[in-house]
């Protein structure tokens, strides 16, 4: 089945010493709407909502350091940054305006804690399955710390296939809810040549190391509570992903309560990856929030 994709064109930033690629859909005169992908993703991923959206919009979305066609940075890749680099993509691109912001996962955390710490900039924020981390506690740095510095003693890959549909397939075994059209698109921008010969995903390896910083919610938290644009929080119906990672439900509502202006949808039939799943779903969802008005 084939899939009608609106254009989208590339644009290359210098971002804190990166070369920096953004991919753009819809007119520049349109409002502004940036959208930040998830870990091990890429912007392209966005293009199956982009093309269910349908109002003019003029979509920003990031390849995140060391992710996509957006350069590496060595061998740490630290959270932090991402809000660094955002802030940085947002005072190059829309310094004067409000900024609608939509993120999945990793981009939906960035997303929530960017509004926390410069909340006069943001006037809406749409976290698709973007639930934070479990807890951690003091206890757990000295074995994390003790397994990042093995880590970096031996080089890290990631996997090879043969060609990009044999990834598509893959793509497929691991969400058989993605279509083959789609996982075919996702193949084409997830994957590049490997060094080795076939297709590896396109990132740096380095971000299959284990993090030494521990994620500390209560901190988040306390960014989140700063939040004053409404926040609309889109999840599927059954989350699987966040309990498999340990945030329990109490946790879970314990961080909904943090955002003054808060709303959740959630939607049927579908995983972690809703907006390949049902992205018309989540498009008429998000649309008429994000026209909605801000703060």
């Amino acid at each position: 089945m084939e899939i009608s994709l609106k254009p989208a064109r590339s644009r290359y930033l210098s971002v804190r010493g990166l070369r920096y690629h953004l991919r753009e859909w819809g007119p520049e005169g349109a409002p502004k709407l940036f959208m930040l992908h998830g870990w091990m993703d890429v912007s392209a991923s966005f293009q199956f909502i982009v093309d269910a959206l349908e109002a003019d919009w003029h979509v920003i979305a990031p390849d995140w350091r060391g992710f996509g066609l957006t350069e590496w940075c060595g061998d740490s890749y630290w959270f932090p940054d991402y809000l660094g680099d955002f802030d940085a993509i947002a005072r190059s691109l829309a310094p004067d305006e409000p900024l609608r912001l939509v993120g999945h996962s990793l981009g939906g955390n960035v997303a929530s804690l960017y509004a926390g710490v410069r909340p006069a900039r943001v006037s809406h924020v749409v976290a698709l399955d973007a639930f934070g981390l479990a807890d951690t506690q003091p206890g757990q740095s000295p074995g994390r710390l003790e397994k990042w510095l093995h880590e970096l003693e031996r080089p890290v890959s990631f996997r090879a296939y043969p060609d990009r549909q044999a990834l598509a397939a893959r793509l497929m075994a691991d969400n058989p809810r993605l279509t083959a059209a789609r996982a075919a698109f996702l193949a084409g921008h997830l994957g590049v040549a490997s060094e080795e010969g076939g297709v590896r995903l396109a990132g740096d390896p380095a971000h299959r190391r284990v993090n030494p910083v521990l994620y500390r919610r209560a901190e988040a938290m306390a960014v989140w509570r700063r939040v004053v644009a409404p926040v609309l929080w889109v999840e599927p119906a059954e989350p699987e992903l966040r309990r498999k990672l340990g945030v329990s439900d109490a946790a879970h509502a314990e961080a909904r309560a943090c955002f003054a202006d808060f709303r959740e949808v959630q939607v049927a039939e579908c995983g972690h990856n809703l907006h390949h799943d049902q992205p018309d779903v989540v498009a008429r969802i998000i649309e008429p929030f994000l026209l909605s008005k801000g703060s």
